[in-house]
Formats: C-alpha cells, structure tokens, sequence
C-alpha cells in the first residue's frame, strides 16, 4: 500500500493522492524520512495549501550556501491558488537537485489542474484510496500486524475488525496495542477478545475523546456503557489520562515547530498532533492541571482507594469538563 524509501533517493517531485489519511500521512513520511536518510541536516517545510504564496516554493528551493537539501510538504494542495498552482506546475518540469517536493492531494475536481499538470511534468504518484472491502481491510490488519514485527490468526484479524471497527487509525493503534501487550509471536483470537471486551480500548478512548471536547453528557453515557459491558475501570481511566497527557505533550510544544517536525519531536503520528491540537481549544494551563489532578484521583480510587470506582470515574469526567470550560 505505500512505498518503502527508506534508505533510498526520493524522486524531486513526489505527488500523494487520494483521501485515505493515514495512508497519505505514512507516504508523506515515507518521502520526507527517505530525504533525511540521503541529508540529515536536510530542512523540512511543511505548509498548507491555502497558505503558500505566489513565488514561495521558489524562495524555498533556492539552493543553500551550505549545500543543504530541503524538503517541501504541501498538504491540501487543493487549497492552493491559481497562480500558485502554475507555479507549481512550472517548477515540477524542472525541479531544483536540492530540494524534495511532496504535494498532498485528496482527489477530486478542485486543484486538478495541479494533479494533471504535475503528473504531466514526471512526478513520482501515490495513490492512496480508500479501503471499503472487508478483504482489503484485513489485509491491512495483517500488514499492521507484520510492521511490528508479529502476525495475527484469520480468525482474530476478524475479531479485531468486529472489535474496532473500520477506521484505519483506530485499527492501526489497535494493532499496535496488541502488538506490545502480548507476548507470543502470533496474534491469537483469545488475545484479542481479552483486550477488546466490549470494545475496551476504543470504549476508553471514545470517553477520554469526549470529555476532553467538552460533550459531557456524550462521555457519561459512553462511561456507563463501558462499565456496564465489563470492560475494567483501570482501562478507562487509562485512555483519559493519555488524552490529557497528549493535550498537555503538544500544548507545551516549542511554537516554532510545524507539521512533521512538530510531529517528530513529540514522538507522536502526524495525525494525531493534528487531532490533539484541534482539542486544545478552550484548554488553558490552570484546566488541564486541574483535569489531571483528577484523573490522578480517579486513578487511586479504581485501584482499590475507594469504594465505588464507577463513581470515581463519572466524578473525573465532570471535573475534565468543566476544567476545560472554566466553569
């Protein structure tokens, strides 16, 4: 499904299309690990469509005085100018030796003449489309699988599908998941029904997912879905106190970092750098202390501190939600 760079030159020009996020993310990676693998010191830019001005990709694949490769991610390329995009097309005829160019596209009409135009002048392309079929969707469960370095029964690439559901990012991270909390080399059906009752993890990150945005009544009624499913207190208080601590993770991040680097430097998927972020809104330093002094509470009490840890856990959610509200 994606192409494997790493340790190889990437071409100049390098079209990503398709409206697969993951997958176009992994391929974003995969060309701009590929440049840092040839140049280490090599330079990544990455810009949003909507926001590049006319002459830029000019300015920023001048070549440098050091001799330094860079790297140029646009995403939404969509979203780019009519002029830009002749630009663009321009510069794609004949690319500069010292700099990559990584042009993400979602497909469809708007920026076509940027897809047809690039494509024209050689670019490398990646298509990545959508996975609908159930086939290819464990197929991809099993790719997961293999990439950390395990393999999975038919019968629990199944479950696991019937456990999670169809969103790539939830069944990469569940694959993942399993991956380091299992022990035998092969992924089996009593493995993945142990860490997925009731849809335990997803369950827990729906909850943390919830509280954290503010939807109260949303994340209650998932909280007592969950405990009424038997999946454990300690997984649900897990999953909240990891969204708080990414909140936290990229809300203290250095303000001059930008996509991959961004991504990079946090140890965390693109994808998710994108979504926490769009969850800090209405977060500020005092809430999200408070939020997870509470989560740490809650934490104690399912552990055997209190009484009753499905209360504890209802309490947490409260006290997130207004921490994040200020209320």
């Amino acid at each position: 499904m994606l192409l494997g760079m790493a340790g190889t030159d990437p071409a100049l020009v390098t079209l990503v299309v398709g409206d697969e996020e993951l997958l176009a993310e992994r391929a974003v990676a995969a060309v701009v690990g590929a440049a840092k693998a040839g140049d280490t010191g090599a330079e990544v830019h990455d810009l949003v469509g909507g926001k590049v001005a006319l002459g830029e990709l000019t300015q920023l694949a001048s070549p440098s005085l050091f001799g330094d490769r860079s790297v140029v991610v646009v995403r939404s390329a969509q979203d780019l100018g009519k002029d830009v995009i002749a630009e663009f097309v321009k510069y794609a005829g004949r690319p500069s030796e010292d700099t990559v160019l990584v042009l993400v596209h979602p497909g469809g009409v708007k920026g076509k003449a940027l897809v047809d135009g690039v494509k024209k002048a050689g670019a490398s392309v990646v298509t990545v489309t959508k996975v609908t079929k159930p086939a290819e969707r464990l197929e991809f469960v099993k790719a997961e699988v293999k990439r950390a370095g395990r393999s999975i029964a038919p019968d629990a690439a199944a479950a696991l599908l019937d456990a999670v559901g169809h969103d790539l990012r939830e069944l990469a991270a569940a694959c993942s998941q399993l991956a380091f909390d299992t022990q035998d080399k092969s992924i089996n059906l009593a493995a993945v029904a142990r860490y997925h009752k009731g849809r335990a993890e997803v369950t827990g990150f729906n909850v943390a997912d919830s509280a954290v945005e503010g939807r109260l009544a949303e994340a209650l009624e998932q909280l007592r879905w969950a405990l009424g499913t038997g999946v454990a207190p300690v997984l649900l208080v897990s999953a909240m106190a990891g969204g708080l601590r990414s909140l936290a993770k990229v809300g203290g991040a250095p303000r001059n970092l930008r996509g991959g680097q961004l991504a990079s430097h946090l140890g965390m998927p693109p994808w998710k750098v994108d979504r926490v972020r769009r969850q800090l809104n209405g977060w500020g330093p005092e809430g999200l202390s408070q939020a997870l002094q509470a989560i740490a509470v809650a934490d104690e009490q399912v552990k055997g501190g209190g009484a009753d840890p499905g209360y504890a856990l209802e309490r947490a959610v409260q006290v997130i939600v207004a921490s994040r509200t200020g209320r």
